[in-house]
């Protein structure tokens, strides 16, 4: 199926939507050959690349974080760089720096791993507070300035980062305001036994995981553009606007929460649940699109009231019951 690369499509029809579900359903086809289970997290990371966010991923280690993000870059022919993240890594380390040309006598400015279409951040929380501030910029304007020159990095670009919920020692945990650049917060959460056992059933014979080799190039650099022009598009009645506002206007009222959402937050829910509709094949929102954003949108957005968190109130049951309070359109 072919649709015209439009910088703005005006009127977005049920055949471009189809187009966007199709092109993303072989890429989460294509990475089922080697992850089990983590479809939840994967069809959240492409939701997240067609609203053009960042995804901050949580997880234990040895659940398949690192290998999701090679495999989708692999499957989206995007050039791929990941940062390993530690506690002496510099700013230009990951931005870039200017280097002294003897023959022409002037700096020049050599690239850093930041300039890529997928940028991998292992451990994100390892660096410091002034090297985590060097992706404020290019994470909200994807761009770059060093020695007062702007560098502009190309489309599409996308920031994964990873985080380890254990072993806090010698991290520097991200402040509100960083954590407000991503789209998106994923737990992950080990796998069912049953899921163990297929993950056994298929590496038994393959220590060096050569499955990895088969997965091929299924939606182009060029395809991703024109779904997130579909994308933004997707119709939402003004009922589910006035929705989305009413539970972020909650999170900012409730006892139970010292920090409610950002409107950053509200524009976040609207773009993912444009997002999640345009891969269910929808040209229009529904709520179930908003509430399936709802929690990987807000997760790390809020902050619960010292009481409620000495009481061990959970945090995702506030949220459950700040949506179920919030009057579903009909």
């Amino acid at each position: 199926m072919e649709i015209e690369n439009q910088e703005h499509i005006e009127s977005v029809n049920p055949q471009a939507t189809a187009y966007v579900k199709e092109s993303t359903d072989k890429v989460i086809e294509e990475l089922s050959k080697v992850v089990i289970g983590q479809k939840h997290m994967i069809e959240l990371m492409i939701a997240g690349m067609l609203s053009g966010g960042h995804v901050l991923i949580e997880g234990v280690p040895g659940i398949a974080k690192t290998l999701i993000v090679k495999l989708l870059s692999r499957a989206m022919d995007l050039e791929f760089k990941r940062i390993q993240f530690t506690p002496d890594l510099m700013p230009a380390d990951v931005t870039g720096t200017g280097v002294y040309n003897q023959k022409s006598g002037e700096f020049e400015f050599h690239k850093g791993p930041i300039f890529a279409n997928l940028v991998l951040i292992d451990e994100i929380n390892r660096a410091p507070a002034k090297t985590q501030a060097a992706l404020f910029e290019v994470m909200e304007e994807t761009q770059i300035t060093v020695d007062g020159k702007t560098h502009v990095l190309n489309e599409p670009f996308m920031v994964l980062a990873t985080q380890n919920p254990i072993e806090q020692e010698g991290t520097y945990s991200l402040p509100e305001a960083q954590q407000d650049r991503f789209l998106f917060r994923i737990v992950m959460e080990y796998p069912s036994q049953a899921e163990e056992l297929m993950i056994l059933e298929r590496f038994e014979s393959d220590f060096d995981a050569k499955i990895q080799d088969t997965v091929q190039v299924v939606m182009k650099s060029d395809v991703l553009i024109k779904c997130k022009n579909i994308v933004e598009s997707v119709s939402i009645d003004k009922t589910l606007l006035e929705y989305i506002a009413s539970i972020i206007h909650k999170t900012r009222v409730t006892g139970d929460l010292y920090l409610g959402a950002s409107p950053r937050a509200s524009l976040a829910l609207l773009k993912s649940s444009k997002a999640l509709a345009a891969m269910d094949g929808r040209n229009y929102v529904i709520p179930e699109d908003i509430k399936r954003a709802l929690f990987p949108v807000l997760n790390h957005r809020v902050i619960l009231a010292p009481d409620r968190e000495m009481e061990g109130v959970d945090l995702n049951d506030v949220l459950k019951t700040i949506i179920a309070e919030v009057e579903i359109p009909r």
